[in-house]
Protein backbone atom coordinates (compact mmCIF):
# COMPACT_ATOMS: atom_id res chain seq x y z
CA UNK A 1 0.00 0.00 0.00
CA UNK A 2 2.79 2.42 0.94
CA UNK A 3 4.70 1.36 -2.15
CA UNK A 4 1.81 2.16 -4.47
CA UNK A 5 1.35 5.60 -2.86
CA UNK A 6 5.05 6.34 -3.32
CA UNK A 7 4.86 5.37 -6.98
CA UNK A 8 1.80 7.57 -7.48
CA UNK A 9 3.60 10.52 -5.89
CA UNK A 10 6.64 9.99 -8.11
CA UNK A 11 4.44 9.71 -11.19
CA UNK A 12 2.57 12.89 -10.25
CA UNK A 13 5.85 14.77 -9.76
CA UNK A 14 7.16 13.51 -13.11
CA UNK A 15 3.99 14.56 -14.92
CA UNK A 16 4.10 17.95 -13.23
CA UNK A 17 7.74 18.55 -14.09
CA UNK A 18 7.19 17.36 -17.67
CA UNK A 19 4.24 19.72 -18.00
CA UNK A 20 6.30 22.64 -16.67
CA UNK A 21 9.16 21.83 -19.04
CA UNK A 22 6.73 21.53 -21.97
CA UNK A 23 5.11 24.87 -21.19
CA UNK A 24 8.51 26.51 -20.83
CA UNK A 25 9.68 25.00 -24.12
CA UNK A 26 6.51 26.10 -25.88
CA UNK A 27 6.88 29.56 -24.41
CA UNK A 28 10.51 29.79 -25.53
CA UNK A 29 9.72 28.56 -29.01
CA UNK A 30 6.76 30.92 -29.20
CA UNK A 31 8.88 33.88 -28.19
CA UNK A 32 11.47 32.92 -30.75
CA UNK A 33 8.86 32.58 -33.46
CA UNK A 34 7.00 35.69 -32.32
CA UNK A 35 3.90 33.66 -31.48
CA UNK A 36 2.96 35.49 -28.32
CA UNK A 37 3.69 39.08 -29.38
CA UNK A 38 1.87 41.49 -31.70
CA UNK A 39 3.53 41.58 -35.13
CA UNK A 40 3.11 43.12 -38.58
CA UNK A 41 4.20 41.82 -42.00
CA UNK A 42 6.58 43.39 -44.52
CA UNK A 43 8.17 41.98 -47.66
CA UNK A 44 11.26 42.32 -49.81
CA UNK A 45 12.20 40.91 -53.21
CA UNK A 46 15.64 39.33 -53.77
CA UNK A 47 17.45 37.86 -56.77
CA UNK A 48 19.01 35.11 -54.63
CA UNK A 49 18.15 34.13 -51.04
CA UNK A 50 21.43 32.18 -50.56
CA UNK A 51 19.83 29.28 -48.63
CA UNK A 52 17.42 31.34 -46.49
CA UNK A 53 14.65 29.15 -44.98
CA UNK A 54 11.45 29.71 -43.03
CA UNK A 55 11.96 30.65 -39.41
CA UNK A 56 15.31 32.35 -39.90
CA UNK A 57 15.81 35.50 -37.88
CA UNK A 58 15.27 39.05 -39.08
CA UNK A 59 17.56 41.65 -37.54
CA UNK A 60 17.31 45.43 -37.47
CA UNK A 61 20.57 47.22 -36.62
CA UNK A 62 21.90 43.96 -35.15
CA UNK A 63 18.80 43.22 -32.96
CA UNK A 64 16.48 40.24 -33.56
CA UNK A 65 13.12 41.84 -34.39
CA UNK A 66 11.27 39.08 -36.30
CA UNK A 67 11.40 35.92 -38.39
CA UNK A 68 11.00 34.82 -42.00
CA UNK A 69 7.34 33.86 -42.49
CA UNK A 70 7.08 32.91 -46.15
CA UNK A 71 9.34 32.55 -49.24
CA UNK A 72 7.73 32.64 -52.68
CA UNK A 73 9.29 32.37 -56.13
CA UNK A 74 7.85 35.11 -58.36
CA UNK A 75 9.90 34.35 -61.50
CA UNK A 76 13.35 33.10 -62.44
CA UNK A 77 15.04 36.27 -61.14
CA UNK A 78 12.76 37.42 -58.31
CA UNK A 79 12.02 35.79 -54.93
CA UNK A 80 9.61 37.43 -52.48
CA UNK A 81 10.46 37.02 -48.76
CA UNK A 82 7.69 37.79 -46.24
CA UNK A 83 8.78 38.73 -42.70
CA UNK A 84 6.87 39.19 -39.44
CA UNK A 85 8.30 42.00 -37.30
CA UNK A 86 7.65 42.98 -33.70
CA UNK A 87 5.07 45.76 -33.55
CA UNK A 88 7.20 47.69 -31.08
CA UNK A 89 9.95 48.13 -33.70
CA UNK A 90 7.59 49.51 -36.37
CA UNK A 91 8.15 53.25 -35.54
CA UNK A 92 11.90 52.78 -35.92
CA UNK A 93 11.87 51.14 -39.36
CA UNK A 94 11.48 53.72 -42.13
CA UNK A 95 10.28 53.22 -45.69
CA UNK A 96 13.79 53.86 -47.06
CA UNK A 97 15.26 50.94 -45.10
CA UNK A 98 17.21 48.29 -47.05
CA UNK A 99 16.93 44.50 -46.59
CA UNK A 100 20.01 42.35 -47.11
CA UNK A 101 20.59 38.59 -46.68
CA UNK A 102 23.61 37.60 -44.64
CA UNK A 103 24.87 34.83 -42.39
CA UNK A 104 24.93 34.55 -38.62
CA UNK A 105 28.70 34.32 -38.30
CA UNK A 106 31.01 32.56 -40.74
CA UNK A 107 29.12 29.24 -40.82
CA UNK A 108 25.84 30.17 -39.09
CA UNK A 109 22.28 30.21 -40.38
CA UNK A 110 21.18 32.73 -42.96
CA UNK A 111 19.41 35.84 -41.65
CA UNK A 112 17.76 38.96 -43.08
CA UNK A 113 19.43 42.20 -42.00
CA UNK A 114 17.37 45.41 -42.23
CA UNK A 115 19.65 48.45 -42.49
CA UNK A 116 18.29 51.96 -41.77
CA UNK A 117 18.23 54.28 -44.78
CA UNK A 118 19.69 57.78 -45.03
CA UNK A 119 17.59 60.90 -44.83
CA UNK A 120 14.10 61.56 -43.53
CA UNK A 121 11.36 59.06 -44.38
CA UNK A 122 7.98 58.05 -42.81
CA UNK A 123 7.71 54.84 -40.77
CA UNK A 124 6.91 51.58 -42.48
CA UNK A 125 3.36 50.21 -42.39
CA UNK A 126 1.70 46.80 -42.68
CA UNK A 127 2.31 45.13 -46.08
CA UNK A 128 5.06 47.46 -47.30
CA UNK A 129 7.84 46.14 -49.53
CA UNK A 130 11.28 47.51 -48.75
CA UNK A 131 14.23 47.74 -51.10
CA UNK A 132 16.64 44.80 -51.18
CA UNK A 133 20.36 44.62 -51.72
CA UNK A 134 22.07 41.41 -52.83
CA UNK A 135 25.63 40.89 -51.65
CA UNK A 136 28.16 38.83 -53.50
CA UNK A 137 27.59 35.19 -52.67
CA UNK A 138 30.25 32.86 -51.32
CA UNK A 139 30.29 30.89 -54.56
CA UNK A 140 30.93 34.05 -56.56
CA UNK A 141 33.68 35.01 -54.15
CA UNK A 142 35.28 31.57 -54.47
CA UNK A 143 35.05 31.74 -58.29
CA UNK A 144 36.68 35.16 -58.28
CA UNK A 145 39.39 33.99 -55.91
CA UNK A 146 40.02 30.93 -58.09
CA UNK A 147 40.43 33.12 -61.17
CA UNK A 148 42.70 35.47 -59.22
CA UNK A 149 44.84 32.56 -58.07
CA UNK A 150 45.19 31.29 -61.65
CA UNK A 151 46.21 34.74 -62.87
CA UNK A 152 48.67 35.06 -60.00
CA UNK A 153 50.18 31.69 -60.92
CA UNK A 154 50.61 32.76 -64.55
CA UNK A 155 52.10 36.07 -63.46
CA UNK A 156 54.51 34.32 -61.13
CA UNK A 157 55.61 32.00 -63.93
CA UNK A 158 56.20 34.95 -66.28
CA UNK A 159 58.15 36.81 -63.59
CA UNK A 160 60.24 33.69 -63.01
CA UNK A 161 61.10 33.53 -66.73
CA UNK A 162 62.04 37.21 -66.74
CA UNK A 163 64.27 36.93 -63.69
CA UNK A 164 65.89 33.80 -65.14
CA UNK A 165 66.72 35.64 -68.38
CA UNK A 166 68.07 38.61 -66.42
CA UNK A 167 70.28 36.39 -64.29
CA UNK A 168 71.54 34.56 -67.36
CA UNK A 169 72.54 37.84 -69.03
CA UNK A 170 69.92 37.88 -71.81
CA UNK A 171 67.93 40.96 -72.78
CA UNK A 172 68.27 44.73 -72.49
CA UNK A 173 67.48 44.87 -68.78
CA UNK A 174 70.32 42.47 -68.03
CA UNK A 175 72.62 44.61 -70.20
CA UNK A 176 71.59 47.73 -68.28
CA UNK A 177 72.25 45.99 -64.98
CA UNK A 178 75.61 44.54 -65.97
CA UNK A 179 77.13 47.09 -68.41
CA UNK A 180 78.96 49.76 -66.39
CA UNK A 181 79.80 51.79 -69.54
CA UNK A 182 76.12 52.19 -70.37
CA UNK A 183 75.46 53.14 -66.78
CA UNK A 184 78.10 55.87 -67.05
CA UNK A 185 76.53 57.06 -70.31
CA UNK A 186 73.15 57.22 -68.65
CA UNK A 187 74.67 59.15 -65.75
CA UNK A 188 76.26 61.61 -68.19
CA UNK A 189 72.97 61.99 -70.05
CA UNK A 190 71.15 62.71 -66.81
CA UNK A 191 73.77 65.32 -65.90
CA UNK A 192 73.40 66.94 -69.32
CA UNK A 193 69.64 67.00 -68.92
CA UNK A 194 70.07 68.57 -65.51
CA UNK A 195 72.38 71.27 -66.92
CA UNK A 196 69.93 71.90 -69.75
CA UNK A 197 67.10 72.26 -67.26
CA UNK A 198 69.20 74.73 -65.24
CA UNK A 199 69.99 76.78 -68.36
CA UNK A 200 66.32 76.78 -69.32
CA UNK A 201 65.43 77.95 -65.82
CA UNK A 202 67.97 80.79 -66.09
CA UNK A 203 66.58 81.75 -69.49
CA UNK A 204 63.05 81.84 -68.12
CA UNK A 205 64.24 84.00 -65.22
CA UNK A 206 65.91 86.41 -67.67
CA UNK A 207 62.75 86.61 -69.74
CA UNK A 208 60.76 87.32 -66.59
CA UNK A 209 63.15 90.15 -65.69
CA UNK A 210 62.86 91.62 -69.18
CA UNK A 211 59.08 91.43 -69.05
CA UNK A 212 59.01 92.96 -65.58
CA UNK A 213 61.30 95.82 -66.73
CA UNK A 214 58.89 96.86 -69.47
CA UNK A 215 56.97 100.03 -68.61
CA UNK A 216 53.55 99.16 -69.87
CA UNK A 217 52.24 102.70 -69.56
CA UNK A 218 55.09 104.61 -71.27
CA UNK A 219 56.84 102.19 -73.63
CA UNK A 220 55.92 101.12 -77.13
CA UNK A 221 56.11 97.47 -76.07
CA UNK A 222 53.59 98.17 -73.32
CA UNK A 223 51.26 99.79 -75.81
CA UNK A 224 51.62 96.84 -78.21
CA UNK A 225 51.08 94.33 -75.40
CA UNK A 226 48.21 96.00 -73.55
CA UNK A 227 46.46 98.39 -75.96
CA UNK A 228 43.87 96.44 -77.92
CA UNK A 229 43.15 99.48 -80.16
CA UNK A 230 46.82 99.72 -81.13
CA UNK A 231 46.88 95.99 -81.73
CA UNK A 232 43.83 96.28 -84.03
CA UNK A 233 45.41 99.21 -85.88
CA UNK A 234 48.64 97.24 -86.24
CA UNK A 235 46.67 94.29 -87.59
CA UNK A 236 44.83 96.59 -90.04
CA UNK A 237 48.14 98.14 -91.12
CA UNK A 238 49.65 94.72 -91.71
CA UNK A 239 46.56 93.73 -93.68
CA UNK A 240 46.85 96.94 -95.75
CA UNK A 241 50.53 96.20 -96.40
CA UNK A 242 49.60 92.71 -97.50
CA UNK A 243 46.92 94.10 -99.84
CA UNK A 244 49.39 96.74 -101.13
CA UNK A 245 51.94 94.02 -101.72
CA UNK A 246 49.37 92.08 -103.72
CA UNK A 247 48.55 95.26 -105.72
CA UNK A 248 52.25 95.88 -106.35
CA UNK A 249 52.65 92.32 -107.53
CA UNK A 250 49.71 92.76 -109.90
CA UNK A 251 51.18 96.09 -111.16
CA UNK A 252 54.57 94.45 -111.73
CA UNK A 253 52.85 91.68 -113.64
CA UNK A 254 51.02 94.22 -115.81
CA UNK A 255 54.28 96.18 -116.37
CA UNK A 256 55.92 92.97 -117.45
CA UNK A 257 53.10 92.37 -119.90
CA UNK A 258 53.42 95.97 -121.17
CA UNK A 259 57.19 95.56 -121.49
CA UNK A 260 56.63 92.39 -123.49
CA UNK A 261 54.18 94.29 -125.76
CA UNK A 262 56.61 97.23 -126.22
CA UNK A 263 59.40 94.78 -126.96
CA UNK A 264 57.16 93.15 -129.56
CA UNK A 265 56.38 96.56 -131.16
CA UNK A 266 60.08 97.50 -131.18
CA UNK A 267 60.89 94.21 -132.82
CA UNK A 268 58.25 94.83 -135.50
CA UNK A 269 59.56 98.41 -136.10
CA UNK A 270 63.12 97.11 -136.42
CA UNK A 271 61.97 94.50 -138.88
CA UNK A 272 60.07 97.14 -140.83
CA UNK A 273 63.10 99.43 -140.93
CA UNK A 274 65.29 96.57 -142.08
CA UNK A 275 62.78 95.75 -144.79
CA UNK A 276 62.66 99.44 -145.80
CA UNK A 277 66.44 99.63 -146.06
CA UNK A 278 66.72 96.40 -148.01
CA UNK A 279 63.60 96.82 -150.22
CA UNK A 280 62.80 98.92 -153.30
CA UNK A 281 59.72 100.77 -152.07
CA UNK A 282 59.02 104.50 -151.67
CA UNK A 283 60.11 104.47 -148.05
CA UNK A 284 63.56 103.13 -149.00
CA UNK A 285 63.70 105.75 -151.71
CA UNK A 286 62.83 108.54 -149.22
CA UNK A 287 65.42 107.27 -146.73
CA UNK A 288 68.34 106.58 -149.03
CA UNK A 289 67.96 109.18 -151.95
CA UNK A 290 69.60 112.43 -150.70
CA UNK A 291 68.76 114.38 -153.88
CA UNK A 292 65.08 113.64 -153.52
CA UNK A 293 65.27 114.66 -149.89
CA UNK A 294 66.94 117.96 -150.88
CA UNK A 295 64.31 118.70 -153.55
CA UNK A 296 61.59 117.87 -151.06
CA UNK A 297 63.07 120.37 -148.58
CA UNK A 298 63.22 123.12 -151.27
CA UNK A 299 59.63 122.37 -152.22
CA UNK A 300 58.57 122.79 -148.62
CA UNK A 301 60.36 126.16 -148.44
CA UNK A 302 58.64 127.31 -151.64
CA UNK A 303 55.27 126.24 -150.27
CA UNK A 304 55.96 128.20 -147.08
CA UNK A 305 56.88 131.35 -149.08
CA UNK A 306 53.84 130.88 -151.30
CA UNK A 307 51.65 130.62 -148.24
CA UNK A 308 53.07 133.90 -146.86
CA UNK A 309 52.49 135.68 -150.17
CA UNK A 310 48.98 134.27 -150.39
CA UNK A 311 48.20 135.62 -146.90
CA UNK A 312 49.52 139.05 -147.92
CA UNK A 313 47.35 139.01 -151.05
CA UNK A 314 44.27 138.10 -149.00
CA UNK A 315 44.97 140.93 -146.57
CA UNK A 316 45.32 143.34 -149.49
CA UNK A 317 42.02 142.18 -150.91
CA UNK A 318 40.36 142.91 -147.56
CA UNK A 319 41.46 146.56 -147.86
CA UNK A 320 40.31 146.84 -151.48
CA UNK A 321 37.25 149.12 -151.78
CA UNK A 322 35.55 146.59 -154.03
CA UNK A 323 35.72 143.74 -151.54
CA UNK A 324 35.77 145.73 -148.29
CA UNK A 325 31.98 145.62 -147.91
CA UNK A 326 31.98 141.83 -148.29
CA UNK A 327 34.56 141.32 -145.55
CA UNK A 328 32.67 143.72 -143.23
CA UNK A 329 29.52 141.61 -143.63
CA UNK A 330 31.50 138.53 -142.72
CA UNK A 331 32.81 140.24 -139.55
CA UNK A 332 29.27 141.28 -138.53
CA UNK A 333 27.98 137.75 -138.95
CA UNK A 334 30.80 136.45 -136.77
CA UNK A 335 29.98 139.05 -134.06
CA UNK A 336 26.29 138.07 -134.14
CA UNK A 337 27.21 134.44 -133.76
CA UNK A 338 29.39 135.24 -130.73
Amino acid sequence: MNKSNTQKIKLSLFVLLSTILLVFALYSIGNKKNMFIETFKISSVFNNVNGLILGNNVRFSGINVGTVKHIQMINDTSICVDMVIDKKIQPHIKKNAVAMIGSDGLVGNMIVNIIPGHGISPPIVEGDTIVSFSKISTNDMMTTLNTTNENAALLTADLLKITTNINSGNGTISLLLRDSLMANDLRSTLLSLKQTANEASKMVSSLNQIIESIHYENSVAGVLLSDSVAANQMAQTITSFEKSGQGIQETIAKLRQSADSVQHVITNVNNMLLDAQKGDGALNYLINDTLFTKNLGETAKNLKQSTILLNQDLEALQHNFLLRRYFKKLKKKEKKKK
